[in-house]
């Protein structure tokens, strides 16, 4: 079965840090890059990070650039979304993306408050 199931979301305090992970299955998941997402209650989805197949080059939309970290292991067929510092308006429904596949995860609910 085609799909990615993301993991990793949960209540945190402002200052606090996350990992979120994605796990890919029923595709070569060592040749696609893959992304991260994120909408917020009320607002569009977001994309907030990147990263190649062989994991180089990865890049950062402004509002996370400092304070996330994308990564991948391809012999766990997985990327992964370090989220560190956070914020209240990183506050979101977090979604991992295979953009060449066209092929979204469920999404992970992180919620970071006092």
């Amino acid at each position: 079965q085609v799909q990615l199931v993301e993991s990793g979301g949960g209540l945190v305090q402002p200052g606090g840090s996350l990992r979120l992970s994605c796990a890919a299955s029923g595709f070569l998941f060592s040749m696609y890059p893959m992304n991260w997402y994120r909408q917020a209650p009320g607002r569009e989805r977001q994309w907030i990070a990147g990263i190649s197949p062989t994991g180089m080059n990865p890049n950062y939309d402004a509002s996370v650039e400092g304070r996330f970290t994308i990564s991948r292991d391809n012999s766990k067929s997985s990327v992964y979304l370090q989220m560190d510092n956070l914020e209240v308006d990183d506050t979101a429904v977090y979604f991992c993306y295979a953009p060449q596949k066209g092929l979204w995860g469920q999404g992970t609910q992180v919620t970071v408050s006092t």
